[in-house]
């Protein structure tokens, strides 16, 4: 009875630490180096990913408009601090 009990809390915990450890769906892993300006053309709106909970890195999520075809939408990941990104994020602001 008590082997069953400790097997029990043993399994529960393991559990629990593997929920804990978060989810990276929705996270930037990486950057990409540029973007085409037919790509550019695309891009629907943009939102700030910072390093706060469970994400690692500093980022610039750029939305693209969905297509029919597609089921999510696609999003593109930015360094913030390149340039080409900062020029971006001006002109999507004032096109909004």
């Amino acid at each position: 009875m008590k082997f069953q009990a400790l097997f029990f809390l043993l399994l529960l915990t393991c559990m629990h630490l593997s929920l804990a450890q978060g989810s990276y769906g929705n996270c930037c892993l990486g950057y990409v180096t540029g973007m085409k300006a037919k790509v550019r053309k695309n891009i629907e709106s943009y939102r700030m990913q910072e390093t706060d909970g469970d994400c690692n890195i500093r980022a610039v999520v750029f939305l693209m408009r969905k297509r029919p075809s597609h089921r999510k939408q696609r999003t593109v990941c930015a360094n913030p601090s390149d340039i080409w990104v900062q020029e971006l994020m001006d002109s999507m602001d004032r096109r909004m």
